[in-house]
């Protein structure tokens, strides 16, 4: 007798709530689209690119001739402070994180990057001691890519430039314009 008191109390509580239906799932939707991250850059073509002197005291761009730069190199602060600021001159995402992986000349190199708005537009820039080894991926006679998830794989052609700005950096610090 119990066990029939306990069936009917349970069917009618199943009574009470309807069962589950497309109507209510409807109801619950998120109705408008969720902003995702930007779609992947192409590699850009980098035959012929170089290393050469910016404006920008401390500072050398890595591209074509005549083009848009695709990386840059700065050098802050000084003695054992320096800091070499390398960003990736590709549009990022607000807010968006990253590492940049630096493969070549024999080393292997992660580097954080993160968003930063420079000027009108936002593009990826991470900062890594002078003195840190990871920067010997820079430093050799071979090429060098440079990957961040999203935004292309850059290949640096070998050429000195590079080595010898990061040699001055851990030398000297900030360095005078070229």
């Amino acid at each position: 007798m119990q066990r029939v008191i306990i069936c009917l109390a349970l069917a009618t509580l199943a009574a009470c709530k309807p069962p589950a239906a497309d109507e209510a799932m409807a109801r619950t939707m998120v109705t408008h689209a969720l902003i995702g991250p930007s779609a992947p850059l192409a590699s850009p073509a980098s035959e012929g690119a170089v290393w050469s002197a910016s404006k920008v005291p401390g500072r050398i761009l890595y591209g074509r001739p005549g083009t848009t730069p695709l990386l840059a190199l700065e050098c802050e602060g000084t003695g054992k402070e320096a800091l070499v600021r390398i960003s990736r001159i590709a549009p990022a995402d607000e807010g968006a994180g990253a590492m940049l992986a630096l493969i070549g000349n024999g080393h292997r190199a992660r580097i954080a990057v993160d968003a930063v708005r420079d000027g009108q537009q936002r593009l990826w820039e991470g900062a890594v001691a002078a003195l840190d080894p990871a920067l010997e991926v820079l430093t050799g006679r071979r090429e060098v890519t440079a990957t961040i998830p999203g935004a292309g794989e850059v290949l640096i052609n070998p050429g000195l430039a590079a080595r010898e700005f990061i040699h001055r950096c851990r030398d000297s610090g900030v360095l005078p314009a070229v």
